[in-house]
């Protein structure tokens, strides 16, 4: 037997050395990161969609990339090339765990059943199958890629034909793609080809919900009813102006006379805006959204001041003017769900708009009657009330004001052209149409001013 003549506390240490170390060494096998088995999610993922139902089936081919199927182990070769001859068990095996268990589809509203997974293939990322369906369909029941093609793992896309059983190709048909886990940011390029051979283009970000590829003119107005009505409680900048408006004109006749100067102009530029009028210059939304936060500051301040009913209503609506160009950015991504009924979806999305001020205007008039009943006196609780919003609008306006100026603005002398002849007798319609509606409603509004001055002065206090 070994003896220790050095201390028995150093001797025990020594003892116990190869046990701790033993123990470090399984804990960094265990806990650490297998390459093999797993590898990081990324973080911008392109996915292709094509739909097409035909006689009593409809097929739906999807392309994503190889490197987005997490947990999948590929058959590789040499430096990591994908071996193309050895992974069709694996293509199939991430094909069903990440992209059919994620595509929903609809025939009439009822969630079809029976999916098929008919063909997978590996592919180069050059390969341009998918400029149309016929390609992408030629694509998938041909040969796979030659054995000896040297592509890395992580550069290949993976193609899979869908079938599902229908009752008819004419039917109604949506869908429901959940893909966005595919990647930390994802954009979906999907085409539905209906069976007269028109196509239907869509293209969005993250999972866009239930998507109805061909919708009825009720369908698209539901949904943009819905779309407006969540965009004006989700937009701070717009509660805060209708909040400016309330704040001093609780009466409904004149707050009628401005509310709905207020939805006229906003109307007027969300259409021209979806038809084209709205300068396409990266610089726009900015500028739009900065004078956004002007308008807030002038109320504001004017409420602060003291603000008078004489022509408030001509003041918004050359606010709303600006506020429908801040509300067609919204739309920019989901009027392509309007299918064929684009000015439908449009008037639909500002019926929703309306009823979302509807019931800000309901909760705010008799909340700020009780409050300055209650609590603090009108004038004092308007010139409280109007100096926060102020200081809000203020920073907004140095925040988008700086990211404005991050754009060189330029202005170029126009082509006298007859693209400018067009262009320029656009906007001289819609200068007309603007100036129509305001001697409209000056016609309208004649007795609003007399209204609020006759307003009792105990209201007022």
């Amino acid at each position: 037997m070994r003896r220790c003549f050095s201390g028995h506390h150093y001797c025990s240490i020594r003892r116990g050395l190869p046990s701790v170390v033993g123990c470090l060494a399984l804990a960094f096998v265990v806990f650490s990161p297998a390459k093999s088995r797993a590898h990081e999610i990324p973080t911008d993922v392109l996915i292709q969609i094509l739909v097409k139902p035909e006689g009593n089936r409809v097929q739906v081919i999807v392309r994503v990339p190889v490197a987005s199927m997490q947990d999948v182990e590929f058959p590789q070769r040499g430096p990591g090339y994908l071996d193309i001859p050895e992974a069709d068990s694996a293509l199939r095996h991430a094909a069903l765990v990440w992209v059919a268990n994620d595509l929903q589809v609809y025939e009439d509203d009822v969630r079809l059943e029976g999916q098929e997974l008919v063909a997978v293939r590996a592919s180069i990322p050059s390969d341009r199958s998918f400029t149309t369906y016929d390609a992408a369909l030629a694509h998938m029941l041909g040969p796979r890629l030659p054995d000896d093609t040297e592509i890395f793992w992580q550069q290949a896309m993976l193609d899979a034909l869908f079938e599902y059983p229908i009752r008819s190709d004419r039917s109604d048909f949506s869908v429901n793609p959940t893909l966005a886990r595919l990647g930390l940011r994802t954009r979906t390029v999907l085409r539905f080809v209906l069976a007269d051979g028109a196509e239907r283009a869509f293209e969005y970000r993250g999972n866009p919900g239930l998507v109805r590829l061909d919708p009825r003119w009720h369908q698209a107005a539901l949904r943009f009813v819905v779309l407006g009505f969540e965009h004006i409680l989700d937009g701070i900048d717009h509660l805060l102006f209708l909040a400016c408006l309330v704040i001093p004109f609780r009466r409904i006749r004149p707050l009628l006379a401005i509310v709905t100067s207020f939805t006229v102009a906003h109307s007027v530029t969300l259409i021209a805006s979806a038809f084209g009028f709205a300068p396409r210059a990266l610089w726009f939304p900015p500028l739009i959204e900065t004078l956004i936060a002007m308008s807030i500051l002038y109320m504001a301040v004017e409420n602060a001041l003291g603000a008078r009913p004489k022509r408030r209503w001509l003041v918004t609506f050359g606010f709303g003017l600006v506020h429908g160009f801040g509300f067609s950015f919204a739309l920019r991504e989901t009027l392509q769900f309007a299918g064929g009924h684009m000015l439908t979806s449009l008037l639909a999305f500002n019926v929703g708009v309306e009823l979302g001020q509807v019931l800000v205007i309901a909760l705010l008039v008799p909340t700020l009657s009780l409050l300055f009943r209650v609590a603090v006196a009108e004038r004092a609780g308007t010139i409280l009330l109007s100096a926060f919003v102020a200081h809000l609008a203020w920073h907004w306006i140095s925040e988008r004001g700086s990211q404005l100026m991050l754009y060189n603005i330029q202005f170029a002398m126009p082509a006298f052209d007859l693209s400018l002849l067009a262009a320029t007798m656009r906007w001289g319609m819609l200068v007309l149409i603007v100036g129509t509606l305001l001697w409209l409603m000056s016609m309208v509004f004649p007795q609003m001013e007399q209204e609020a001055e006759s307003q009792p002065a105990a209201a007022r206090e």
